[in-house]
């Protein structure tokens, strides 16, 4: 069937972009990096025949790599959770103070199960 709304999006812009919301919770790594961990993690496990010790020292950069990216991007999402209540009104609205209990509680959650 032929959209006419999304027909007249340029190219460049993907078709429902400004009405689209998140389906799940925002990545923990950003999508490179993550891309470049297991590429790191990949080739070491591929060049253990031939050299051991150099491919167990990549596997440990690569681990090394995804601690500190796991640590930075935790590290952001704290810092906007605490910005968006810290600074509030005592009497802010308690359902807007659920909500960021609501999104602490998720990303524990999310730790707890990785």
């Amino acid at each position: 069937m032929y959209d006419q709304t999304r027909a007249q999006q340029p190219a460049s812009r993907p078709p429902g972009d400004a009405e689209r919301r998140p389906s799940g919770p925002k990545p923990l790594f950003p999508p490179g990096g993550r891309d470049e961990v297991l590429r790191r993690l990949g080739h070491a496990v591929n060049t253990f025949e031939d050299t051991p010790r150099e491919a167990l020292e990549e596997a440990e950069g690569a681990f090394d790599e995804a601690v500190a990216q796991l640590v930075s991007a935790l590290s952001e999402q704290r810092q906007a959770l605490r910005a968006g209540w810290q600074d509030r009104d005592p009497e802010t609205d308690s359902a807007e103070l659920r909500i960021a209990l609501r999104q602490y509680r998720e990303i524990t959650q999310r730790l707890l199960r990785a």
